[in-house]
């Protein structure tokens, strides 16, 4: 069925997941009944992502910043992919290149390395000189990506169109997730938009009151040079941040030191991100953290960005110390903040979930605490009680994840609530006194003048109304309109019923005394009124159904 509307790369798709051994997209895609998904082993999803191309191994990446629909095994298993593709061939970037410059290519440089530095999915970088002897690095997108990228976005598409029909895809929403990672795509191949990311990230970074700015580098952005295809940025001469060879850098006299030095750094520097700028670089694997000649460190590939606002800042904040102290009932409670759904969720089953996820770590050290591993579990819970969180927690809790994965690889002696314990402090303090404190107090002094003032007015005002009987309540109560119907029926019934009686009462008296025909005359029709009432009262008594 699906297969029959659209292109051979389809027919390879489905190659792939026969391959690969996985049965249920097969009966999904060729129309077969398949309710419940049936999602194959972390390490075959992997081949399999691997096995479609470089789009979807984009796709197995973001799906690793989702904690929130995929499992710890999943998450972990995907955070591992990583674009491995052959470079383009100099000739093509060449082509590029020229069709990308507003001046000839000699003219630009005056040298180009036809060798990639580096090379994946979307773009390969060269190392290149300016004509004034800058040196500056090339990120080139491959010819045809975007068609190529066009083609896979569709079918994506088509999969979560029929994946939208189970169960799973309406709970999860997996219209909204494809529709997501299609924009987040889509976005990749706009390189001036990564070049907007990183001089934002550079100007937050710029200044600091947690560390010195000029220890941490954010490349610089060629502008002039810079379009959709074409990324121009300073050079930056270092080594991937695990490759640092400290015992050896003669500029280093204690590498233990300066282990310690940097990773508190790192934690500085991306916990200002996270809870002070609310503009993160949402990628710190050890790729993108680099270790430079002059022992500084700089953080590259700014293509994948978080944000968060200042109300998730400080619910987040919240949580932190709430992790902290392992408390179950407020983790349970800044989660329903967080939330998006409007699910009902059961509160004590959801608390009975966090007290069991915490009791674990009562009597572990902090020390041996693995903070990023609570996270996950943290948003797993989340998931189990079918609370759908914001998008972007998926890449806060990565980011954490990364972090202190690469922090604990390069500095073993590394003690996280140690580093972060006065941060926190900090956050709490600027959440009460903001980053004034006389200003806050000012502004804290001048709302109590204003509510010492205004208070004997509205106490006045509400006293007036309460004693000249003026004061109206609104109240609405759910599930009640039953109730006041079934009262105004009874009462109704019971006025006729009062009605008839009286009728028949009245007849009788006239009756037993009625000496003119016209008495006789009124009796009769009296009588002949009650009887139809009554018989009126009965049948609709009757027909509804409330005789007993």
């Amino acid at each position: 069925m699906f297969l029959t509307q659209t292109v051979p790369r389809q027919r390879e798709i489905l190659e792939v997941f026969l391959r690969n051994g996985w049965d249920y997209m097969r009966r999904l895609l060729t129309g077969g009944k398949a309710d419940e998904p049936q999602l194959p082993t972390p390490a075959v999803l992997k081949n399999i992502l691997v096995d479609l191309g470089p789009v979807y191994v984009k796709l197995g990446q973001l799906l690793s910043t989702r904690p929130d629909l995929l499992n710890a095994a999943y998450i972990e298993e995907l955070s591992t992919l990583q674009d491995e593709v052959p470079p383009v061939p100099w000739s093509e970037i060449e082509i590029i290149l020229r069709k990308e410059l507003k001046r000839p290519l000699a003219e630009t440089f005056k040298t180009v390395n036809p060798i990639p530095v580096a090379a994946g999915s979307i773009a390969q970088t060269h190392r290149a000189t300016l004509a004034d002897g800058r040196e500056v690095a090339l990120k080139v997108q491959r010819p045809g990506i975007d068609l190529t990228i066009a083609q896979d976005i569709a079918l994506i598409q088509g999969i979560a169109d029929l994946v939208a029909r189970t169960e799973f895809g309406q709970t999860y929403e997996i219209k909204s997730i494809a529709e997501e990672f299609t924009k987040a795509l889509e976005a990749e191949l706009d390189f001036t938009r990564e070049a907007g990311f990183t001089d934002q990230l550079r100007r937050n970074l710029s200044k600091s009151r947690w560390f010195d700015p000029t220890q941490i580098v954010v490349a610089e952005i060629n502008w002039e040079l810079t379009t959709e295809k074409l990324l121009v940025m300073e050079w930056l001469d270092g080594v991937p941040f695990l490759s640092a060879d400290l015992d050896n850098d003669p500029n280093v006299k204690d590498p233990a030191l300066k282990r310690k030095e940097i990773t508190t750094l790192l934690f500085r520097v991306f916990f200002q991100q996270l809870y002070i700028d609310g503009f993160f670089h949402a990628d710190p694997h050890p790729g993108n953290l680099f270790y430079l000649k002059d022992s500084r460190v700089a953080l590259l590939d700014c293509g994948m960005v978080g944000r968060l606002d200042p109300r998730t800042q400080q619910i987040l904040t919240e949580m932190l110390l709430a992790i902290v102290d392992l408390d179950a009932q407020r983790c349970a409670q800044l989660t329903l903040q967080l939330s998006d759904s409007a699910q009902p969720v059961i509160l004590s089953r959801l608390e009975n979930d966090y007290d069991r996820m915490l009791r674990k770590y009562h009597n572990v050290s902090l020390t041996q605490i693995n903070f990023s591993q609570i996270i996950y579990e943290v948003l797993q819970v989340a998931r189990n009680n079918k609370i759908r969180l914001p998008s972007n927690m998926g890449l806060y809790a990565k980011t954490l994840a990364n972090l202190e994965g690469v922090a604990r690889t390069f500095n073993p002696d590394l003690n996280f609530f140690d580093e972060v314990k006065p941060l926190i402090t900090d956050l709490f303090r600027r959440q009460l006194l903001g980053d004034n404190p006389v200003r806050s107090l000012l502004r804290t002094a001048l709302d109590i003048k204003s509510l010492s003032l205004q208070s004997p007015r509205q106490i006045e005002l509400l006293l007036d109304r309460v004693t000249s009987e003026t004061l109206q309540w609104n109240l609405s109560l759910r599930g009640l309109d039953g109730v006041r119907r079934t009262m105004d029926d009874a009462a109704n019934r019971l006025s006729f019923s009062i009605l008839v009686g009286s009728l028949i009462m009245g007849a009788a008296i006239i009756s037993t005394r009625a000496q003119t025909t016209q008495l006789s005359f009124l009796s009769t029709t009296l009588f002949a009124v009650a009887s139809l009432l009554g018989l009126w009262l009965i049948v609709s008594t009757l027909r509804s159904g409330r005789l007993r």
